[in-house]
């Protein structure tokens, strides 16, 4: 999952070698924690957050199949 997050993450911003994605475990839930530049947080978000709310879906749909529960963090 970790993979599949810095994938679409580098290929939505301008600046793909600033990507970084950190995954906390913490019961049953992963958290991911995605950090970009400043410049690039809008281009994950979209207008009117459409962008992460769809990235968000994909990813609790990827960790429901493994039994977990998934959250994104967008951190600029």
């Amino acid at each position: 999952m970790k993979e599949f997050v810095e994938y679409v993450a580098k290929h939505l911003v301008d600046k793909p070698d600033a990507v970084v994605v950190e995954l906390e475990e913490k019961e049953d839930k992963l958290i991911f924690k995605l950090r970009v530049e400043q410049s690039d947080v809008g281009k994950l978000i979209g207008k009117k957050g459409r962008t992460a709310s769809a990235f968000r879906v994909l990813l609790r749909a990827i960790a429901a199949k493994e039994g977990k529960k998934a959250v994104l963090d967008i951190i600029g």
